[in-house]
């Protein structure tokens, strides 16, 4: 049954997802490391503006994101 509560599970998995991409052992192989595509000047790509999504949620996102993980264990324990 979808449910809020299934949508809220959903976002907190994918958030989780994208905080334990490692750059150097994960992303780097696909060449979507720290120093792929770095431009000068002009407009950032596509890509790497997805990278930058991805640092920036993994910078401002970690320590919150325990709480939200201790959160949803305590409630999957207590209401199944």
């Amino acid at each position: 049954m979808f449910t809020l509560w299934t949508l809220i599970e959903a976002s907190l998995l994918c958030l989780n997802a994208v905080c334990i991409l490692h750059e150097e052992r994960f992303l780097a192989k696909f060449g979507w490391g720290r120093h792929a595509g770095q431009q000068d000047f002009g407009t950032p790509s596509a890509k790497d503006q997805v990278l930058n999504l991805i640092r920036s949620i993994r910078t401002v996102a970690k320590i919150p994101l325990i709480f939200l993980n201790v959160i949803a264990i305590i409630f999957k324990l207590l209401l199944g």
